[in-house]
């Protein structure tokens, strides 16, 4: 049984200003959160790279843990979410297009912990 799951998630060809805006990434981690009934343990933590750099955030999950790194120059975001309990799927692919302008969005969604049994005499050292 898995103790988790997690959505590796790669968006390609957003829009440049949108993966350079703290703003608009904060709205999208709200979004996420509140349309997955997640629970924050506190604030998002931002940073933001200088000039025509991206974003950097991660928010901290009763479940776990949201995160996003951005790259403007190649039109890229790349999005975490870990859960460590069962979790509907979220409509990352019509919500990356529409917030961030994405044409292109992969969604591999992991089963996390799951634990192998080992009969007697085997993983022996």
């Amino acid at each position: 049984m898995p103790t988790g799951v997690e959505w590796l998630v790669d968006a390609h060809g957003c829009a440049p200003v949108a993966l350079r805006s703290r703003e608009t990434l904060a709205r999208l981690f709200e979004r996420i959160v509140a349309e997955l009934g997640l629970r924050p343990a506190g604030e998002a933590v931002w940073h933001v790279f200088p000039g025509e750099g991206g974003v950097t955030g991660l928010l901290l999950l009763s479940e776990s843990h949201l995160t996003c790194h951005t790259f403007p120059e190649h039109g890229y975001a790349g999005f975490n979410l870990y859960c460590c309990r069962p979790r509907a799927a979220w409509p990352w692919e019509a919500r990356l297009r529409e917030v961030l302008g994405a044409t292109s969005v992969s969604v591999r969604r992991v089963a996390r912990g799951e634990v192998a049994v080992v009969g007697a005499g085997e993983g022996a050292a």
